[in-house]
């Protein structure tokens, strides 16, 4: 029997190495470095691989996420930050016609046949933190909630700002929120009538600021300070309405927070984007959009491994001088596909890298002189070698 750690890093091992689908562990049917990655001679078949995915239920997608994060957070998030943004993703749906709901796909410009996944990112520093494919439309309003309740289970904390739009939940849950005593900031939709009694204000009423966001190209905005009642909200929360942030019309900002600024709050926001960059990573490099299965729990086997590579990616690039910032697709061309040779010495892995430009860089941050055992290969040390 093939243990469960090794189908995982099979699985996981196609999301580091560029691939697609599950069914393309067959283009590494006899590489043994793959397989020993895994703790095999060679990878599993393609129908092993999937099977075991259909054998995940009883919330193993969600105890495996949060071994992940409660070990990882520490390492990539040393300072214990929990500001986090959210945000939601519909991967469509392009077989024939299954029992999917719709969901505002972008690209597509269309509610399409998809299935809704849930991200959560930390806002410091560039790791996920939270995902979930299995939500249908009457659940997806209380994600935030559920959110906290997850953060709060694993690190005995509760999140202390979210970050989200306008889209993601109600009222209602931003009343949950705030009486416990979560700050968030969101977008308000807003409506003609409303829009036009903002830009009607007397210039006594505006404040004028400076967003110093790094290559922003409008930074002068004015805004003004209000506070407003919202269905299902008990009591008055906080509106920021903001003009030149390069739209027509003003964009309205509503928090609970009563003690930052106005342009704070604004600053604060723009954090947000980086989410949604993390998200645009995720389909172009680990393959997001290419839906795994029509079964949501199958696809939460895939998100999971999505988050559990991308913080792979960050950890790497956080370890590589000068490579902090850079994407997962660029660590993978520069570092990561480069050929070798392995051989066993002992109680030791040796991996001889083949000649490469990027090597010395490798070879700069001593990964391999950290005395981390493998557990899954008999507490063999890897050791590295360079032509």
């Amino acid at each position: 029997m093939i243990p469960a750690v090794s189908y995982i890093l099979s699985l996981l091992s196609l999301k580091l190495l560029d691939k697609e689908r599950r069914s393309h562990i067959s283009d590494w049917n006899f590489d043994e470095a793959l397989g020993l990655f895994a703790g095999l001679n060679i990878l599993p078949k393609k129908s092993a691989a999937s099977d075991y995915s259909y054998r995940l239920v009883n919330n193993q997608h969600n105890l495996l996420l949060s071994g992940w994060v409660k070990n990882v957070y520490p390492i990539l998030c040393p300072d214990g930050s929990s500001v986090f943004s959210l945000d939601f993703h519909a991967i469509p749906h392009r077989g024939e016609k299954l029992a999917l709901e719709k969901q505002y796909v972008p690209s597509m410009g269309k509610a399409h046949s998809s299935v809704l996944t849930f991200f959560a990112r930390s806002i410091d520093h560039p790791m996920l933190c939270y995902a979930d494919a299995d939500i249908i439309n009457k659940e997806k309003t209380k994600m935030p909630i559920k959110f906290i309740e997850y953060w709060k289970t694993i690190t005995g904390v509760e999140p202390q700002w979210l970050y989200f739009d306008s889209k993601l939940t109600t009222y209602q849950t931003l009343d949950e929120l705030n009486k416990q005593g979560i700050n968030f900031i969101t977008i308000r939709t807003k409506g003609s009538t409303m829009v036009a009694d903002i830009l009607s204000r007397p210039h006594s009423d505006w404040h004028s600021a400076i967003i110093d966001t790094p290559q922003r190209r409008h930074n002068k905005i004015n805004y003004l300070d209000d506070k407003v009642e919202l269905t299902d909200y008990e009591g008055s929360c906080r509106q920021i309405s903001v003009t030149g942030l390069g739209r027509a019309a003003p964009t309205l900002f509503l928090t609970n927070n009563q003690k930052i600024s106005g342009r704070e709050v604004v600053m604060r926001y723009t954090k947000r984007n980086y989410i949604e960059n993390d998200l645009g990573i995720n389909v172009n490099f680990f393959h997001m959009d290419c839906l795994a299965n029509e079964v949501r729990l199958n696809v939460n086997l895939d998100i999971v491994l999505t988050v559990i590579a991308n913080g792979c990616y960050r950890w790497l690039s956080n370890n590589l001088k000068g490579f902090e910032k850079m994407e997962p697709k660029f660590v993978y061309r520069k570092i990561v596909e480069t050929g070798g040779r392995i051989s066993f010495s002992g109680n030791n892995i040796l991996i001889r890298f083949d000649r490469r430009s990027h090597n010395p860089i490798i070879a700069q941050a001593n990964l391999d002189k950290t005395p981390v055992r493998i557990p899954w290969l008999e507490g063999k040390k890897l050791l590295f070698e360079f032509a």
